[in-house]
């Protein structure tokens, strides 16, 4: 996944976060891994991704809210956890 795809979804018009926004993307597919996803190509997965990096962009205060992962992605994760590669 490149960084103009996360860029278009998060409505980026700009180059200036790109290094932030390609680490992002970094930390997301590890975090997905971590979390036991063992499916680690198409749709499901690149909207996991996008869902990550999207919470992690938007929410980049030190101290504040700790939101929970949105219930949608902890699904997501979930079924790439455990659904085999069918598709």
């Amino acid at each position: 996944m490149d960084v103009n795809e996360i860029k278009e979804y998060l409505r980026i018009d700009t180059d200036i976060d790109d290094g932030l926004l390609n680490s992002l993307v970094i930390a997301a597919k590890e975090y997905l891994k971590n979390a036991g996803a063992t499916k680690t190509e198409g749709s499901l997965y690149d909207l996991a991704v996008k869902l990550l990096v999207a919470h992690w962009y938007e929410n980049r205060e030190v101290v504040g809210k700790a939101d929970k992962l949105a219930f949608s992605l902890e699904n997501i994760i979930t079924q790439l956890k455990y659904c085999g590669d069918e598709e």
